[in-house]
């Protein structure tokens, strides 16, 4: 039996928690993270780890999956290499700021590294949908140490 692939939506502010936690250790391309300014959308490409289906002692599960958020109004980078196409990206969380008139604000998606990038939104409006079948990880995402 083929392995449930993971659809969640968020329209609330709380509902960006469960894809956060999804998102977490998820990889990608800097070339895979894209702004269509003319349709007020991101999007993101990223080989995602499944913490859903990890067993302990185990390497994992990886699934391709998309990341993307609607009415973005603008979109900032910081320690991002947009000349580095190729370069490796890892998502540490996704989290949201309210703006001082709701139902605005701005997504930040967290970088290993200290990157960011900075998603203006009209509202919370993201999916996260996972695309391909799984494939066995190289390895376990590993947070000994971390801070």
């Amino acid at each position: 039996m083929a392995p449930a692939l993971l659809r969640l939506a968020a329209v609330e502010p709380a509902d960006l928690e469960l894809i956060s936690a999804a998102l977490q250790d998820s990889v990608a391309k800097v070339k895979d993270l894209t702004f269509l300014k003319g349709k007020r959308r991101f999007t993101a490409q990223l080989n995602r780890y499944r913490w859903e289906a990890a067993d302990a002692g185990d390497r994992g599960q990886r699934v391709r999956a998309v990341l993307s958020v609607e009415g973005v109004l603008s979109v900032q980078a910081r320690a991002v290499r947009r000349d580095a196409a190729e370069a490796v990206a890892a998502v540490l969380a996704l989290r949201f700021e309210p703006a001082a008139e709701p139902p605005g604000g701005v997504i930040v998606l967290e970088l290993a590294g200290g990157g960011a990038l900075r998603l203006e939104v009209e509202c919370v409006d993201a999916l996260l949908a996972d695309i391909s079948e799984p494939w066995t990880a190289r390895a376990r995402p590993n947070h000994e140490g971390a801070a």
